[in-house]
């Protein structure tokens, strides 16, 4: 092995220590903070998202560059096949991310409104308020939700497709220890 190939190697182990353990844990970490309500942490999570998964570009770059056009092999067609799925993967994360945190926001600003604009509002003489009469108010059962409720779906896929993500990543790392 040459010294070029050598830090080719150093460079590819580097990338893949550094950048995909804190993304694994980024994304299987957002669901119980889209679950407590903390958009603040989400928001950093998504950012880290987004960081480290441009940041294993470095791994697939210096992967290819390892191979230096031996695409013949099974494993190494697949191990790049399922890195690309891992990616297109982690992108749906990183959307559905965005799309917790506005959700959580939204939330947390209908349940900020002030007290007055719940209440009914004084009704003519002779007639009864719209409480009075048995209907139900609509804002109020929409401030009644609770955190846990906003954004069920985006917590449910990202909690399932970040398992998938990192079960790619063991069947890549068996790959290439596989075959080395």
């Amino acid at each position: 092995m040459s010294t070029t190939d050598r830090l080719l190697l150093f460079l590819h182990i580097g990338f893949a220590i550094f950048t995909l353990g804190p993304l694994t844990a980024a994304t299987m970490a957002s669901p119980r903070y889209i679950r407590r309500g903390d958009v603040v942490v989400l928001r950093y999570l998504t950012r880290i998202t987004r960081i480290y998964g441009l940041g294993t570009l470095g791994i697939f770059l210096f992967g290819l560059f390892l191979a230096k056009g031996r695409f013949d092999q099974m494993w190494l067609t697949a191990s790049m096949t399922l890195f690309l799925v891992a990616l297109v993967l982690l992108l749906l994360v990183e959307r559905d991310q965005r799309k917790a945190a506005h959700a959580l926001e939204v939330a947390a600003a209908e349940a900020r409104r002030p007290v007055e604009a719940e209440r009914p509002q004084a009704a003519p003489a002779g007639e009864q308020p719209a409480a009075a009469k048995g209907e139900q108010e609509p804002a109020r059962s929409a401030a009644a939700a609770t955190s846990e409720d906003v954004a069920q779906v985006e917590r449910g896929r990202i909690a399932a497709i970040s398992g998938v993500v990192a079960l790619i990543w063991l069947v890549i790392l068996v790959l290439m220890i596989w075959n080395s």
